[in-house]
């Protein structure tokens, strides 16, 4: 068997945990289907991480059952839990060559001599890291050190791999790569990920299925797709992307920035309202334009047009949007 076509379903059913008199888990069930890349998306606090240390066995829970592969893991000590980690931090043995720390979890496994061989050069392979098999870890950039990280997780052929903010630690356009690499990896493994972030963008680009936490409970799970065109709630709407919430007439309209037209690009709307111009940015592929009404700030992502850019910090201005871009989210 080799690397690729990984991965067992998982299932989490109403689990709960508590810290003294602190819900950390709040009756959480989540299903995961075999090789689906799924990010546990949530702000500080949110739960995200004791989910994740629950599935891998680093929490103990109060309440409820983990099953990856239809097998209930709640018994089943850590080491013994075919599962795959991948930390921020890396977590690599500094004084080992790359190839020593990809074969560590195998030669823990006592595997024959052989099939460790075998197993890390495929691994470093997969990673575009062979060339480098005996380099120490301080001979590596961040995000070749980052790819050595998976390459370790991945060559025991686990179950499940868990990923706890991985790219956190890196810049942008390094973040930005990985992403991409993850994502290419993941095509090719077809492992089952668990992968959690507070960075709503990472989640949108990287999974098939994101579920929102919020306070110790899911708040709504879906593709990010669903998720970003169809929020449950305002909660979802503000935190996966910008959302504004703007009045019209006795109610409030939920509307994404992107949708949002200004200047003569409005008419034809079926809403159309009048509003005062705050700031006019250029952002590049665009303009961000904010705009005053009846109270309430509205962003708009527009188009680089010179009507746009001739608006004015002061100036009146109309903006308008589609019935079929109005987001239909539950009230608060």
């Amino acid at each position: 068997m080799s690397i690729a076509a990984l991965g067992k379903a998982v299932s989490i059913r109403a689990l709960s945990k508590s810290y003294g008199a602190t819900l950390a888990l709040e009756g959480v069930s989540l299903d995961i289907p075999a090789g689906c890349f799924c990010t546990l998306l949530g702000a500080s606090g949110s739960g995200k991480t004791t989910l994740l240390k629950t599935i891998a066995g680093f929490e103990t829970y109060d309440g409820g059952q983990i099953l990856v592969g239809g097998v209930d893991i709640g018994p089943v000590p850590v080491s013994k839990r075919n599962i795959g980690m991948v930390f921020q931090n890396y977590a690599l043995f500094p004084h080992m060559s790359l190839r020593r720390n990809v074969a560590f979890g195998l030669e823990m496994r006592k595997l024959p001599a052989r099939d460790v061989q075998s197993r890390v050069e495929e691994a470093l392979a997969l990673v575009d890291l062979a060339p480098y098999a005996e380099r120490l870890p301080r001979q590596l950039s961040g995000g070749q050190q980052q790819r050595v990280a998976l390459a370790r997780a991945l060559v025991i052929r686990p179950d499940i791999l868990l990923m706890d903010e991985p790219l956190g630690a890196l810049d942008k356009n390094l973040r930005q790569a990985i992403q991409v690499e993850l994502k290419r990896l993941h095509a090719a493994v077809g492992a089952t990920v668990v992968y959690v972030t507070h960075d709503q963008e990472e989640a949108l680009f990287l999974s098939d299925q994101v579920a929102v936490m919020d306070k110790g409970r899911i708040v709504q799970i879906g593709s990010p797709r669903a998720l970003y065109d169809k929020p449950t709630d305002r909660f979802v709407a503000t935190f996966l992307g910008e959302c504004n919430f703007v009045p019209v007439g006795d109610g409030t309209l939920a509307v994404r920035p992107e949708k949002v037209l200004v200047g003569t690009e409005a008419h034809g709307c079926e809403h159309v309202l009048a509003a005062r111009v705050a700031s006019v940015d250029f952002i590049g592929r665009g303009f961000r334009v904010l705009l005053e009404h009846r109270g309430s700030e509205i962003t708009a992502l527009v188009d680089a047009t010179d009507e746009i850019a001739a608006l004015q910090p002061g100036a009146e201005a109309i903006f308008g949007f589609r019935a079929g871009d109005v987001l239909k989210i539950a009230s608060d």
